[in-house]
């Protein structure tokens, strides 16, 4: 979901940048109050932007100006809550517009929103709703959303930035989202298992990490229900 360098018009470009900024200074303090309260989740920190770098580097093409692919956003906003991912996402945005040629610099800003803004709250949502369900399944949701969220902006903003001339912006927004489902759809249902098995992973290798964060303590919550009921 990365728009493509000099794709959006200026206006829009430096709008979504202008909303954008708030959200990503807010998680750069997020980040520092983590990092001060809980030294010992740097490496957790680093893990979850590395992630989410891999990831969302794996792109197919998609719409004009734009790409599909995992964002890997969802596992950081259940772990460290969804400002962190700001930040994060901005760096792993602006990396990849400067190395890989994926997203662009005038662009940043609208797939800051997207990607490391709204995907990661609406994944962290869909996760503490389903909390009493198992932790799985309230990780795979969450995780999914995220992705499809990530989605569903971007198809907005190229709605708004080009709307159909016989339809308008909600003929343009329908037929975006349309063709990105094709492939976004399954990519969502993959990032979902993939992250539910990251996080099983990082339960063993980073569980003290974890549960001074919180997300461990609602894992064992899960596995004591189950005990309960075995």
């Amino acid at each position: 979901m990365h728009i493509a360098e000099g794709f959006l018009p200026p206006i829009h470009a430096a709008a979504w940048t202008i909303v954008a900024i708030p959200f990503v200074a807010h998680g750069v303090r997020e980040v520092k109050r983590i990092i001060t309260a809980h030294p010992e989740s740097r490496m957790l920190l680093g893990a979850v932007g590395a992630y989410s770098f891999v990831l969302s580097a794996i792109k197919l093409p998609s719409v004009t100006g734009s790409s599909s692919h995992p964002t890997g956003t969802g596992v950081g906003a259940i772990i460290f809550r969804p400002p962190v991912m700001a930040p994060l996402g901005a760096v792993v945005l602006l990396f990849q517009a400067l190395l890989l040629a994926h997203g662009g610099i005038t662009t940043l800003g609208a797939n800051i929103m997207s990607m490391a803004v709204i995907g990661p709250w609406v994944g962290y949502g869909v996760y503490r709703l389903l909390k009493f369900a198992p932790w799985g399944v309230a990780a795979f949701g969450g995780i999914a959303l995220a992705n499809l969220a990530t989605y569903v902006v971007t198809a907005t903003q190229l709605a708004l930035a080009f709307p159909d001339p016989s339809s308008g912006f909600l003929g343009s927004w329908t037929r975006f989202l349309g063709l990105f489902a094709i492939t976004q759809i399954p990519l969502a249902i993959v990032e979902g298992f993939v992250g539910v098995l990251l996080l099983n992973v990082l339960r063993s290798w980073a569980g003290p990490e974890l549960r001074g964060l919180g997300f461990g303590r609602d894992a064992a919550t899960e596995s004591d229900r189950e005990v309960e009921h075995a």
